[in-house]
């Protein structure tokens, strides 16, 4: 499905230096107030994946650390969000679907700024209460003529590294990646 952009949309630039982008609900992590808490809800994988099963983060996982450009889409299940056309033309991966469930809005940001008191380095999104079905979209923004200043940074209006769709659940959707890793390996 292809999907017109909103003027407005705008992707924002998101940083971890912990390896992971999130996006995440907030109230799920109200008890992670210091390092030590962080590191009970949150340092290992089987952590992550308690957290990825009950809804409360989405990974957008490539394994490495920087600055990413991440542009979150919501849709209603009147009209779904989707990619645009210039997205589609130069998407390379997408992720299954990854199970939501939020309370008003979805935060992203790199794994290590995840907690109870969400500022620094935190993009909120609105998106209403209820379980929804989050694919995360891998963009080769690079390949698009034009995309790249003279030092190799993206220009005005170059597409992000990820479009992340939220939509509603649909009626009888029960399976849900849960996987720490978002995309799937070449060959498996």
């Amino acid at each position: 499905m292809t999907a017109q952009q909103p003027l407005d949309e705008v992707p924002v630039t998101v940083v971890t230096d912990a390896g992971m982008l999130v996006l995440w609900d907030s109230q799920r992590f109200e008890a992670v107030i210091d390092d030590d808490t962080w590191e009970d809800e949150l340092l290992e994988d089987e952590d992550i994946v308690r957290h990825i099963q009950a809804g409360a983060l989405v990974p957008l996982n490539v394994g490495g650390d920087g600055a990413f450009g991440v542009l979150v889409r919501s849709g209603t299940a009147a009209a779904p969000a989707g990619l645009t056309e210039r997205e589609t033309a130069h998407q390379l991966v997408a992720s299954q679907p990854y199970l939501f469930v939020s309370r008003g809005r979805a935060l992203v940001s790199g794994i290590e700024h995840v907690s109870g008191d969400a500022s620094d380095g935190v993009i909120e999104h609105p998106v209403p209460e209820g379980r929804y079905a989050v694919v995360v979209h891998l963009i080769d923004w690079q390949a698009e003529a034009g995309s790249r200043d003279e030092a190799g940074r993206p220009v005005p209006g170059a597409l992000p590294d990820f479009v992340v769709l939220i939509n509603p659940v649909q009626p009888g959707q029960e399976v849900f990646r849960i996987v720490v890793r978002t995309f799937e390996a070449p060959n498996g």
